[in-house]
Order: C-alpha cells, then structure tokens, then sequence
C-alpha cells in the first residue's frame, strides 16, 4: 500500500483482514470529502460491520469494549460534554468518579476529541469503545431534547442558492429516498423512521418537533413565520403555548420544505394553501398520524399539524365524560334502529371522539356501517369509512347519496354544511337508517335553528331528530397537584349561574401547580356536555315556529342540564376550575 495513500487505521486494518486495500482506498476518499472518521465511512459503506470494527479498535488499542444497553447515565452527567460536540465526536460520558470521567467513544484514534473532553471537562479521562449505533442512542436518550433542537437549529445556515435545506445535496437524496417512504393513509408503503443518526439538521430538527409535541401532549403544532423569526406553538389541553425560545428566521423555507415532503405536499407551490397527511413509526410499533394544513402568509407559510394518536383514542363510552343521566339519554338514542343523533361544538371539542365512540359501541358483525369524513382522522376496524374529496365531486352529499345504495343500518356524516347534505341525511333518519352528524353552532337548541335556516321543514326536523349532544373541552385540574379551594366573590357566582341559595355552599378549587403540569394547575382535559332528547314537547315548540331561545327554555324545563351548568357541576366536583367554565362556556 503506498505510503501516505490512506491513514495509519486503514493499514492496520487491510492487515488484520477485516477490509480489502481497494476499499480502504474508497473509503479513505469519502472519508476526506466528507470530513468524516474512516471507520464510521467503512461501515456506512458496508465494508465492514460495527461490531468487528469495534472488536478491532478494542483489541489493537487495548481499550475496553462495552455495551451501552447495559449503561444507565445519569442525565446531570452529559451535561459535563455538550450535545454539540458529543454528536459531532460520537462520544458521550457513561459514569464519573471524583474527577476521572468515563466516556464511551466510536473511534478511540480520534485524538483530538478525547483532548477536547479533557480540556472542557478539566478532568482524567478514561477511554472505552462502542459501536457508533449504540452511543448515537445513547446521546438521543440522555440528552435533552431542547439542546438537540438548538444544535439543530443554530447549524451553519444554507448558501443563498440553497432556498428549501441547509444542504441541497443532503436534501436531494432525502427527497428521494422519503417520499417512496412516506406513508399517506391511502397507501400501504413503509413509515418514516424518526432514528436516523445521519439526518441532516434541519430533518433532525422536524423531528424533534414532532416527538416533543408528543411528550408535552400536545394536540396541535402551529409553526408560525415571523419578520425576522420563526415561531413553534404547541396546543396544550387547548391553550396555545410557544414550545421552543424563536428560531432563526434563515430555517423558515427549509423546515417547511421538510414537513411537505413528509406529507407529499409541492415544495414548489407556496402561494397556495396545501392540505396532507404524514403517518410516522416510532419505536418498533407505535404508529401516530399528523393532519397537516399550510397556509400562504406575509412573511411566509404557516403550518399547522394536528396530531392523531390512535393509542390515545380511547373509544370506552363511560370515559366520555356524561353524567348518568346524559349518557342514557345518548345510549337509548344510538341504539334506536332509525333517526338523527347531531353532535355541535367547535373544532378540536372532541366531537369525533364522542361519534366514534358510538359507531365502536354499535359495531358488530351483523351491522352494516358507513362513514364519509373529511379527513379519515382515524382507521376503525369493521367499519367502511370514505374520505370526501370535492374536488372530484365526491362531496358529502354526493358519498351519502351512494351510501343509501350499499344497505347501509347506520352512517356517519363528518358534518352537515349544505342543505343538499342535510337533506339526504333527513330522508336517510325517516327511511329506516340510523344517522350520526356534525354541526358547528354553540349549544344544542342552534342546532335546530340552523337546520331550519339551512332550509329542512319544522315537521322533517322534528320527527328525524331524536338527539343533539353540545360539548366543550375543559382544563381538568392536575391528579398530583395539591387543590387549593378558590373564594369566588358572590357576583361572580351570580354571574357564573350559581344560583343564589346555592352560593353559600358552593366550594370551587384550583391546582397549586407542580412538576407534572409545569406549574399550570392543568393536566389534561374533560367534556363538558349539553344533551337535548327531542321528547314531545320540544317537538311541539318546533313545529311551532320556535326560536333557539324558546327551544332551550324548554329543553331545560324537561331537564337539560346546559354547557354552563355541566361546567359549574364539575367545578364544584373539583375536577375543573370556575375560570375554565368562563372560558369554555357562554352564560344561560
């Protein structure tokens, strides 16, 4: 081998038979184009595997081998190394003793990091090895995810020619290789992996995003383009909150170029907005759907993700939140082999959850089941579920007209925004079928109103609805925090619809705030709900000419307990706060 042609390792190497002198020299190539360790070059080559690669540097540097899964690190330790220089050197500490350090390194030859570590540490060093997978993990695992996203962010920024990555080449063999990968809810093809040690930045820093909005429960990402900034906010138990200190406004155009890739979206196309779908694998088999929306704005595109978990859908109807009195009501109605259930409130009020809840509750062999929706949020075995796309004509009103004609006991609408949609729906409750629907008003008497304003006859309403069900999610006050009970002023209360002679008696609490809800008081959510059975008597006022309000007075007469109402209930349980009610709720 001629002198000077490859590195000292790459000799030792061809002579203990672990690679051949050609591959070497390839290598040895890549290596110094790349600035990359000879090593980690040969196994990502394939010349040679990890494991023998680690054997040898063990044997020939006499440097102890070690297994990382057998490592439990201590979280406050890696903070002697930064997340920087751990990463870039494949290098990360593993246990401490008085001053001496243990660090577990992927290429005990590379010098000048172990150098590194012992000048910023200003402590004895002792070297082990272990294969490049285990100590990328390793770092992935113990250090925080905030200084993973940081180092990710503040990499060095994209040539002026470089308008959707930090690095074009990276990119444009990871355009390739995803998008044949990415999974679209229509397609059965291989999930994303989020473990790809060798992600360029800005694929790292998407990643991290997501798995973070996870952790923090999130059930929205909003990334918000900014003049000179870009923003992320997470939607927790329903509040927005900015996750992550600003990022520079130079990885705008490149992290927005990752997630349309990721959800199959035109990179090219940013003066319209662009609606997808990203379906990811984390771990070896939790798989999590990512709704994404993005949207032309002054200083760029915003995007927004919704999150569906499948593993936090939780179809049990005694976890949806009805006292008993409303969850019979509802019960009695879904199993009536005909008529109209409608389910109102705003975006992300939990109204799908309630209306597969049903459908999980209703569904058996015998039964025939049809949904159209717009999106399919989630795949529900036994159940035959279409996604509307207008823009082929294939609207709600066109799948529910085709629906009639597949023998169908019962059918989910995604949601009534038509009369042509409201009227087969109607025909479809009166013709022997059971329908379930959405509408988005603010309690359950609207939702006649605007069926009527929609243009459906009094008598039609009336004798095709049996049920409407008005919810809202409220702030629950966090399990582990310590209740505080909360004096409330009397007009307050007044104000809330406490009545007056229960005022003196009426005890409210809030959560002092802990660890587990990061101080807020708040983990988690519960509905708040509003149910009407259509008895008799509210018919009569239907078919009377009523009025929202005339229609409510009734209901409550006959015993419906109102959004408000249910909010205060639930705040005297201590299971929610007065200041959520007034938030979630409008006065009776």
């Amino acid at each position: 081998m001629a002198a000077g042609s490859v590195s000292v390792l790459g000799e030792l190497l061809v002579r203990s038979g672990l690679v051949e002198e050609k591959q070497v020299k390839e290598a040895f190539e890549v290596s110094k184009k790349e600035g990359k360790r000879l090593g980690s070059v040969l196994v990502k080559m394939g010349f040679v595997k990890e494991d023998a690669l680690a054997s040898f540097f063990s044997k020939q540097y006499k440097v102890p081998l070690i297994d990382m899964s057998q490592y439990q690190i201590d979280t406050e330790l890696v903070k002697k190394i930064p997340f920087e220089r751990a990463r870039r050197n494949t290098l990360i500490p593993i246990t401490m003793e008085g001053d001496a350090l243990r660090i577990a390194i992927a290429d005990p030859t590379n010098n000048p990091a172990i150098e590194d570590v012992k000048f910023i540490t200003r402590m004895k060093v002792t070297v082990h090895v272990a294969t490049e997978s285990t100590i990328v993990k390793a770092i992935e695992e113990y250090y925080p995810k905030t200084e993973q996203l940081k180092a990710a962010a503040t990499a060095a920024p994209a040539k002026s020619s470089e308008k959707t990555s930090l690095d074009m080449s990276e990119i444009d063999k990871l355009i390739k290789k995803t998008t044949s990968n990415v999974a679209v809810v229509e397609q059965k093809e291989d999930k994303i992996s989020l473990q790809d040690a060798s992600a360029a930045p800005i694929i790292q820093l998407v990643n991290g995003i997501l798995m973070n909005a996870i952790d923090a429960r999130a059930s929205d990402i909003h990334i918000e383009p900014q003049e000179k900034a870009l923003i992320v906010r997470y939607r927790i138990d329903g509040v927005l909150k900015q996750a992550f200190p600003d990022f520079p406004e130079r990885i705008k155009n490149p992290l927005v170029s990752r997630i349309k890739i990721m959800s199959r979206l035109d990179i090219s196309e940013r003066r319209i907005p662009q609606d997808g779908r990203i379906k990811i694998k984390f771990g070896e088999s939790s798989e999590i759907d990512f709704r994404v929306s993005t949207l032309p704005l002054q200083f760029g595109e915003k995007v927004v993700m919704r999150i569906l978990d499948k593993s936090n859908l939780n179809l049990d109807l005694s976890v949806l939140g009805f006292d008993d009195t409303q969850l019979n009501d509802f019960v009695e109605a879904i199993e009536k082999p005909y008529g109209m259930v409608l389910v109102t409130g705003p975006t992300g009020s939990g109204k799908t959850t309630t209306l597969y809840s049903g459908l999980s509750h209703l569904n058996k062999p015998g039964v025939n089941i049809m949904t159209a929706e717009d999106p399919v949020e989630y795949n529900l075995i036994g159940i035959n579920q279409v996604q509307v796309k207008p823009e082929v004509g294939l609207t709600f009103a066109a799948a529910l007209r085709s629906f009639l004609r597949q023998d169908p006991d019962i059918i989910l609408v995604g949601e009534i925004r038509d009369q042509e949609t409201a009227e087969i729906g109607v025909k479809a409750a009166l013709t022997g079928h059971l329908v379930l629907s959405t509408l988005h008003t603010n309690d359950a008497p609207a939702t006649i109103t605007r069926l009527l304003n929609i243009g459906i006859e009094p008598f039609l309403v009336s004798s095709s609805v049996i049920l409407v069900i008005a919810q809202r999610l409220a702030r629950r006050i966090c399990k582990n925090c310590e209740k505080i009970e909360q004096k409330m002023p009397e007009q307050v209360l007044l104000k809330a619809g406490v009545a007056p002679e229960e005022i003196a008696d009426f005890k409210s609490y809030v959560g002092k705030g802990c660890e587990a809800c990061n101080n807020t008081g708040y983990k988690g959510r519960l509905a708040l709900h509003e149910v009407m059975p259509m008895r008799t008597e509210l018919k009569e006022v239907i078919l009377n000419g009523g009025t929202a309000e005339s229609i409510k007075r009734e209901a409550v007469k006959l015993g419906m307990r109102t959004l408000r109402q249910s909010g205060l209930h639930r705040a005297k349980q201590g299971l929610t706060t007065v200041d959520e009610v007034f938030r979630c709720t409008f006065g009776d």
